[in-house]
């Protein structure tokens, strides 16, 4: 099933690795696809930290990929400003990462609250009242919201982990506006960022991950192959019982040899 796949779209927390630590089998797999010349983009919900960032803990672990084959929410939030809203202003609830981001994107980060045309929210693990509250200003004060993702939990150390769903929540609660962009996956805008990086057709690219909802999503609706890892927050069970059906279902990352090493076989 896997003959006519050239390019893989890979998720990153929960697929190649948890936390600090790279999965079982995750190295191999991804120096055994870039050994057989297949096209590899690691595609992230991760916003809060830059792709300078990624690389480095991705090198850390032994992982030997490009920078340019990183694509995280941050870098496609900084991209969709840029093209959508040239020269406007933001002001950032969340990291450093994602004002790197911005800032290589071109992107001016405001001076004050209240002077931003855009409040940019992402994951932000060591958030302040300060902080929450500046943001609030910010959109009290005509700041349109963007978020990098809209996702509930992350796989962490320590096991599940609030995402940037709950920076979202404490801002449209205390402000009564909503947030007009969303960019992370399931959506439109990352997986029509993956394929430009790929640089191969949606049918000819497989998008692996470890959730229902924003990987098998993101993959079926741009029309590529899917396969879930159960190395992440779902279980076999409850991949069956769901109406997201991926194509494949396997253990974890490591699969993927086996399968490719059979077909060959045959």
């Amino acid at each position: 099933m896997l003959e006519n796949i050239d390019g893989y779209v890979i998720d990153l927390d929960g697929t190649v690795y948890k936390g600090k630590q790279a999965i079982d089998g995750a190295l191999d797999t991804i120096a055994y696809l870039k050994s057989k010349g297949k096209r590899i983009v690691f595609l992230s919900n991760r916003g809060n930290i830059s792709r300078k960032m990624c690389h480095d803990k991705l090198l850390g672990m032994g992982i030997k990929v490009q920078e340019e084959e990183i694509l995280l929410t941050s870098t496609v939030t900084a991209n969709y400003l840029r093209n959508h809203d040239e020269g406007c202003r933001a002001w950032v609830l969340g990291e450093q990462g994602l004002r790197d981001e911005l800032e290589l994107a071109g992107i001016k980060l405001a001076e004050k609250p209240e002077s931003a045309d855009w409040l940019v929210i992402t994951l932000h693990e060591t958030v302040t009242y300060k902080e929450l509250n500046e943001a609030f200003r910010a959109v009290r004060h005509g700041a349109r919201i963007i978020a990098t993702n809209a996702d509930k939990t992350f796989p962490g150390d320590e096991g599940d982990s609030i995402d940037v769903a709950g920076m979202i929540g404490a801002i449209e609660a205390s402000t009564d506006q909503k947030v007009e962009v969303v960019i992370g996956k399931p959506s439109s805008l990352m997986a029509e960022a993956a394929l430009e990086a790929i640089g191969l057709p949606a049918e000819r690219c497989m998008m692996i991950g470890d959730s229902l909802v924003s990987d098998i999503g993101l993959g079926k609706n741009a029309g590529m192959m899917t396969a879930l890892v159960l190395t992440g927050s779902v279980n076999r069970a409850e991949a069956e019982a769901s109406s997201v059906t991926p194509d494949m279902i396997w253990s974890s990352l490591a699969d993927v040899i086996d399968i490719l090493e059979l077909e060959q076989v045959k």
